[in-house]
């Protein structure tokens, strides 16, 4: 039994490598005109070998070319997964501003409670707010500096300009918390800010004024225009949810919507827009985002 099963295998083997003729004959008088040697293994080694450099080509083409803009349904998807990314990067920041407030509000209890000068929160340049580790040491320059800041001098604080404009009442407030994605650019099309921020977000008006304009459009979505003292006009686009009415009195501060309005599946940013005397004006010249 053993003997015919080996005798078998080898056989069988022996017929997987066994090269076999295959052979043109003209139809006319059955002249061979082409021929060639083929076995089973070297054709199973021609389709893997077909199958690999098809799978390499395939690559190459998706990796080097722009060949998948083309694919039906490929683009919105990119465009779902741009978005996704864009609000997962706004939560973490939106995290990380947050645990960075709470290690240091802790550890400023910590150090009052022990005596010791609080630590001191710096601003970068960037939108994003880090903190700053540095102790405030007491000099006597600083004292006398502070001295002359809070009395009647040349550096009193009493008599310096604010670092922003004003609009004859009041400093201006901003609208919402965020990071500032696109900013003022009349050349190219952006007569305001977009700020990317945290879905359900309340939105405030930047100062007191009356409510003219509550409507809705396709492309900018809830709009609520908000006019100011001394002939400015403060825009809010893509709120999710308005609460205020046209006509109604507005205070600084006060909650006029919210943000995230959501468009065609997708997260559309919230844009606020300022304007004097009929013209648009940079709101980073008139609010501290």
């Amino acid at each position: 039994m053993i003997v015919k099963l080996l005798k078998f295998i080898r056989n069988t083997w022996r017929n997987i490598f066994r090269k076999r003729r295959f052979n043109m004959l003209n139809a006319t008088d059955n002249s061979e005109e082409w021929h060639m040697h083929l076995s089973p293994a070297s054709i199973f080694a021609g389709l893997v070998a077909f199958v690999l450099l098809l799978f390499i080509l395939v690559l190459s083409l998706m990796a080097y070319t722009p060949i998948l803009e083309f694919l039906p349904g490929y683009r919105t998807e990119a465009g779902r997964s741009r978005e996704n990314l864009m609000q997962n990067i706004m939560r973490i920041d939106s995290m990380e501003r947050v645990m960075n407030d709470m290690m240091t509000y802790n550890e400023n209890i910590a150090l009052v409670m022990q005596g010791k000068t609080p630590v001191v929160r710096t601003y970068a340049s960037s939108d994003s707010t880090r903190t700053s580790k540095v102790l405030v040491m007491p000099s006597a320059e600083d004292s006398i500096l502070r001295a002359q800041m809070e009395g009647d001098g040349i550096y009193s604080l009493a008599g310096s300009k604010p670092p922003r404009r004003q609009t004859g009442e009041s400093m201006l407030i901003t609208p919402i918390d965020g990071i500032i994605t696109e900013r003022f650019d009349i050349r190219g099309g952006s007569f305001g800010v977009r700020i990317a921020a945290a879905a359900g977000d309340p939105v405030t008006a930047i100062g007191d004024g009356t409510v003219v304009i509550n409507r809705w459009t396709p492309e900018a979505g809830h709009i609520l225009e908000i006019q100011h003292t001394n002939n400015l006009l403060s825009i809010y686009r893509h709120l999710s949810k308005p609460l205020v009415v046209k006509g109604d009195r507005i205070h600084a501060g006060d909650v006029i919507g919210y943000s995230a309005e959501v468009q065609d599946g997708k997260i559309e940013a919230f844009e606020f827009e300022l304007w004097n005397n009929g013209k648009p004006v940079d709101p980073e010249g008139y609010i501290l985002f």
